[in-house]
Parts: C-alpha cells; sequence; structure tokens
C-alpha cells in the first residue's frame, strides 16, 4: 500500500511539473481593450472595447518584427511563411475568431527554437501580442481606413513617439544586432537619429535616405506631423 501510494504520488507531481512547463498563451484576450482602432499611435492600446484595426495595428507589427529580409518576406518565405500582406498573413497560420487555435499567434509565447521572433531579435510586447490576439478573436478581418484618433497636438516621446517606433520600427532597429547599427529601442539611440537627419528623411521618404518602414506603408500625415513637431521643440525625453 505504501508503494502504491508512493507512485501515485510520484504520477501527480510529474503531471504538475509538465502541466507547468507548458507556454499557452492566455485565452482572455478578447475583453483585453489592446486596439487602438486605427489612432496611429502605435498600437498600444486604449484600455476601450475598439476593435482592432488590422491596417493600423496590426499589418505594423507584422512588417516590423516578421516581414523582415530573409525572414518571412517574400524573398525569404522561412519555413514558408510570407507575412507582408493580409493575404499572405491568413494564408495559413490563423484560424479567425480562435486566436489559441493559430500557430503564428502560439508561437510568440514559445520558447528555444520554436518561439518568434527567433532569439537575437527583440521580443514582441505584451501589448502587441495581446493586439494580434485580439485580432484573430475578432475574425481576423482585413479592416482598413477605419478612422483615425491621432492627434497632433500631442507629440510627447514617451506617450506619442516611442509607440509610433515601437510598432513600426523596432523589429529591425532593436535586438542584439540592429539593422544597420540604428538602434530606437531607447531615447539616446532615437536623438541621435533626429540629429543626423536621418530619422525625419526616412520617415518622409526624402531623397538619399533608406524609405521607412522597409517594405511597409509609409507613416500616416498625422504621425509624421507627431515627430515632426517633437523634433522642432527640441525632441525632449518627456
Amino acid at each position: 500500500m505504501k508503494n502504491l501510494f508512493a507512485f501515485l504520488t510520484a504520477i501527480i507531481f510529474l503531471i504538475v511539473l509538465f502541466t507547468a512547463c507548458e507556454h499557452t498563451p492566455p485565452d482572455a484576450i478578447t475583453t483585453a481593450g489592446t486596439g487602438t482602432g486605427g489612432t496611429g499611435t502605435g498600437g498600444t492600446g486604449t484600455g476601450t472595447a475598439t476593435p482592432v484595426c488590422f491596417e493600423a495595428d496590426v499589418l505594423p507589427i507584422f512588417i516590423s518584427n516578421c516581414a523582415k529580409s530573409n525572414c518571412h518576406d517574400a524573398g525569404g518565405h522561412q519555413d514558408g511563411y510570407v507575412l507582408d500582406s493580409y493575404a499572405n498573413i491568413l494564408h495559413d497560420g490563423i484560424v479567425p475568431y480562435r486566436a489559441t487555435n493559430s500557430k503564428i499567434y502560439k508561437v510568440l509565447f514559445e520558447t528555444g527554437n520554436d518561439k518568434m521572433p527567433p532569439a537575437g531579435n527583440l521580443d514582441l510586447t505584451a501589448a502587441q501580442k495581446a493586439i494580434i490576439g485580439k485580432w484573430i478573436n475578432e475574425g481576423a478581418k482585413n479592416t482598413v481606413n477605419c478612422g483615425t484618433g491621432c492627434d497632433t497636438t500631442q507629440f510627447r516621446f514617451a506617450a506619442n513617439i516611442s509607440p509610433i517606433l515601437t510598432t513600426n520600427c523596432l523589429g529591425c532597429h532593436a535586438g542584439a544586432v540592429p539593422s544597420a547599427g540604428i538602434n530606437l529601442s531607447n531615447y539616446f539611440g532615437v536623438k541621435q537619429q533626429v540629429t543626423n537627419g536621418r530619422l525625419y528623411g526616412a520617415i518622409t521618404h526624402t531623397a538619399g535616405y533608406s524609405p521607412m518602414p522597409k517594405n511597409g506603408t509609409k507613416l500616416s500625415d498625422c504621425q509624421i506631423t507627431q515627430i515632426k513637431k517633437w523634433i522642432d521643440a527640441g525632441a525632449l525625453n518627456n
């Protein structure tokens, strides 16, 4: 009897151990008010139930973090995935209304070789993962021209400028080896690109500068105006 009790205790312990080690994405994302509905603030969330806008909130995350050269762009198509447009993103790995059954969502929570973005790249923020999950659970719809709550009178670094860069730039310009050696993950790296003129030249697609976001659509007029006003005001760390 004692041996049987010890055996059953060991089995229960192993079940609890392996269950605790699983990396499963959260279920409670349909109620998370993470979408901006196209506010142009970088998709950081508004705390409301506003539907997620694919064009403004979701696609920039995929373009910046996934559709990079030799990854999930048209040239690299790693593992057969191209994640540079609505049609390609929906082609495989997305189950509308079921985020936790969608491979593209689940790999955001994996570890080791199965994790995406892979090691050496900046991990998506909790808010970005929630945006993607909420969008899928809302039906993974191709919502565009969603209307904008972007406010050009608001141009503080922490509240307005940094979220734009997080969504549209950090997939390339952050991590262990940022593209072109340009790190935009902190104020001082951003300020350096303001000082040398490359930030504004890139986002306005000015001749002589590499147009950014790479492989993505140009930032909205409102977003560019916010950045321009911030720069003109001294590019403060505010």
